[in-house]
């Protein structure tokens, strides 16, 4: 069958015998003729995204497991542009006829109707397979994984010895989760791409009491490409950090509200800027008319001192990948320099309405999402102090060392609960604090940041937005911000 002869009226007499159970070159047949069907009917742009997922979580909690959840999923999307405007439509019925009733839907949504049966469907010449899954040896990932035996006896022991790392437990709870995924990408441009992700996390929760004192404590890691991820977890040193931060915060005096400098820790402390300026950088939000920062390219935003990234490169981090789920490959993407917003997160929709160029961020939980601008990496870069310095610049404040919940306006208000944090007096840690909030808006404390270590640590989050729930890093070195609100007695 010629695609120059190929005409409507023959599409309901084609078969295709398309691998089930991968997602290979033997897809590109079928797709490459239903994206020419999708241009055909009129659309400026047609986009498949196949996926299969394996997921299981497993919950210890005291000595024993209380949950396992497996979760199987396989299906695909649509996506079809018409000039500014797009639709998207997801199923999983994976057969040509699903594929394309699906396409016929969102042509439809859009205002486009199916060819009429005389009209001529070329294909779209796909570029070769770009595999990503077979080029870094990740077919085998699966298997390779632990258990769910393995899950359940590396969690116990975990348990085991948080309680014997703690003291005046009231609750301790450890949790792992394997999420394994297939993608096939295919588009009208040409696109025609495929990866496997394994993306894992594990960490402890514990609850410690003494009478009327309380503290609460977390800890997650995460990696991305490591079977042996949960295998070779030192969950006696985690248990230490742990245990330790929760003994310290059992007794600790509550803070009083005020206005303070403050310095927060490296890592997990990234999901302030992560939260309260990051996604005012997407696309997304610019849409939305809805971030202060859409007409701040190349002006300041921040403190000179401040310098920015997004990026999917770094190895086994929480949000790296090797293409997003548009098919484009990770970069990297200087969001700020020396306080100077360099560029936006854009994908495909957030190129099309706002002009800003693609940067590989089009992101989504699975197949029933449509990819949005979405962070990767993202992380305020190390600078030239060191945490000495940063600690001998204040004179009464308070060292934030551990982030905790919060929520964040649209506009980058923010209050985050800080759930480990400290009094300074003349540059030294004097005592334990707890009940303390920090409160302020992005486009006020990025110009509050005058002074970064030499020690960037990043750490693995969680990120919900218009695209789902996706897995993402957050990171920074120790930083020093000059004045915020903290909410406490």
């Amino acid at each position: 069958m010629s695609p120059t002869l190929l005409v409507s009226r023959e599409l309901p007499t084609l078969t295709y015998t398309a691998t089930r159970d991968r997602f290979d070159e033997s897809w590109r047949q079928p797709l490459s003729t239903l994206l020419g069907l999708g241009r055909a009917a009129g659309a400026d742009f047609v986009e498949f995204f196949m996926e299969r997922v394996n997921f299981i979580s497993c919950l210890a909690e005291d000595d024993a497991i209380t949950s396992i959840s497996p979760r199987l999923s396989t299906g695909a999307g649509v996506r079809v542009f018409r000039g500014k405007h797009d639709c998207y439509v997801s199923t999983n019925d994976l057969t040509f006829s699903g594929l394309k009733a699906a396409l016929e839907k969102a042509l439809s949504i859009i205002g486009l109707t199916m060819p009429d049966p005389n009209a001529f469907v070329p294909e779209i010449n796909l570029e070769l397979l770009r595999d990503y899954a077979a080029a870094r040896k990740k077919e085998s990932w699966l298997s390779d994984s632990s258990s769910m035996q393995e899950m359940g006896d590396v969690l116990l022991s975990a348990n085991s010895t948080l309680e014997q790392k703690a003291t005046h437990v009231q609750a301790r709870r450890a949790s792992y989760f394997r999420d394994w995924q297939e993608v096939l990408v295919a588009s009208s441009d040409g696109i025609f791409a495929r990866d496997i992700r394994l993306t894992q996390s594990l960490g402890f929760n514990l609850l410690c009491a003494d009478g009327d004192n309380r503290s609460s404590i977390s800890k997650r890691l995460g990696s991305t490409s490591d079977p042996n991820f949960l295998r070779t977890w030192n969950y006696a040193d985690t248990a230490e950090e742990v245990a330790d931060s929760a003994g310290k915060m059992l007794y600790a005096d509550y803070v009083e509200s005020g206005t303070y400098p403050i310095i927060m820790a490296n890592e997990f402390g990234g999901v302030i800027f992560h939260e309260a300026c990051g996604h005012l950088l997407e696309t997304t939000q610019i849409e939305r008319k809805t971030t202060p920062f859409m007409e701040k390219k190349g002006e300041k935003i921040a403190h000179e001192s401040l310098t920015a990234w997004d990026e999917g490169l770094s190895d086994n981090e929480f949000g790296s990948i090797d293409m997003d789920d548009e098919g484009m490959p990770a970069q990297r993407t200087l969001l700020i320099e020396n306080g100077i917003l360099k560029n936006f997160l854009s994908d495909r929709a957030g190129a099309v309405r706002t002009g800003h160029p693609r940067t590989g961020s089009g992101r989504r939980q699975g197949y029933t999402y449509a990819a949005a601008s979405r962070m990767r990496n993202t992380y305020i870069a190390p600078g030239d102090y060191s945490i000495d310095d940063l600690f001998n610049s204040v004179e009464k404040g308070i060292y934030c060392k551990k982030m905790g919940g919060g929520s964040v306006g649209p506009t980058g208000e923010f209050n985050f609960g800080v759930d480990e944090a400290y009094l300074i007096e003349n540059g030294k840690i004097t005592k334990p604090l707890k009940g303390a909030i920090l409160i302020g808006a992005a486009k006020e404390i990025m110009n509050k940041i005058p002074m970064c270590s030499n020690d960037l640590g990043l750490a693995a989050g969680f990120c919900g937005s218009i695209s789902g729930s996706i897995y993402v890093t957050v990171g920074q070195p120790h930083i020093k911000v000059d004045s915020i609100t903290v909410g406490g007695r």
